[in-house]
Order: C-alpha cells, then sequence, then structure tokens
C-alpha cells in the first residue's frame, strides 16, 4: 500500500512525524479516511478516535477537537488536545462530561444548547471508547 507523510501536533508537542498508509479521523461533518494522493482539502476535528494505519501496525489516538489539512505533501492534524487511548487522562474526560451535562442543565432551548449536548455526546462516545478498550 502507497504511503504518505503524516504529521500530529498539539499545543505541547509533535506527537508523531513518519510515513503512514491509513488516517481514519472524527470530522466534524463525519467521520472520513485518508489515504495517499487524497484530494486536498482542509475540515475541523470534532472529539473521537483517530485511527493511523503504518508499517508498525494500528495506532488509536484520542483527539478533542482541532483542524485537519490534508495537501499534496500529506496530512497535517493540528489538535487542540492529542494523546494515546492507553495515555488519556479519563478523570479529565469525565470533569469535561459533568461540565457539559451542567451546563445543559441551565440551557434554554435552541441552537447552542444543541450544540453542547452534540458535544457532550462526543466526550461520551470517546469515554465509551476508552472504558471498552481498557477492559480488553
Amino acid at each position: 500500500m502507497a504511503t504518505f507523510q503524516f504529521d500530529l501536533v498539539s499545543p505541547e508537542k509533535l506527537l508523531f512525524s513518519g510515513e503512514v498508509e491509513q488516517v481514519d479521523l472524527p470530522g466534524a461533518e463525519g467521520d472520513f479516511g485518508v489515504l495517499a494522493g487524497h484530494a486536498p482539502f482542509v475540515t475541523t476535528l470534532r472529539p473521537g478516535i483517530m485511527t493511523v494505519r503504518g508499517p508498525e501496525g494500528e495506532q488509536k489516538i484520542v483527539v478533542l477537537g482541532g483542524f485537519a489539512e490534508v495537501s499534496a505533501t500529506g496530512l497535517t492534524v493540528l489538535a487542540d488536545l492529542a494523546d494515546t487511548v492507553a495515555d488519556i487522562d479519563r478523570a479529565m474526560i469525565a470533569e469535561r462530561i459533568g461540565e457539559l451535562e451542567q451546563r445543559i442543565q441551565k440551557s434554554d432551548p435552541g441552537a447552542a444548547l444543541d450544540r453542547l449536548i452534540t458535544r457532550l455526546d462526543h466526550f461520551k462516545e470517546v469515554d465509551r471508547h476508552i472504558t471498552g478498550t481498557a477492559m480488553h
């Protein structure tokens, strides 16, 4: 399988830089996969699980939002926060879920409430994946 350059950057550090075969990402409009030769585009990311497939195998990484840019030179992800599933701070995820639940209870119906509920669903999806992975 053809490879392409992939860089994963968070505000703290460069988390990954190397050749990969495929990256599956949680896009704001839905999950999508990138292979070598993908058409260029830029999109926002939602909280979710990113899967990186390379010569060494598959790696799952939690991203809590950010941006992805596919270009002729490869894929760059600028993540708000990113860490491997094994290393993610589960207490921080639980804290964000609690904060969102409190904000939802205090919010009036409307678009802002809908966005909060969607964000809560994304964090709960991440939490379910982390919990399910930790139990194996």
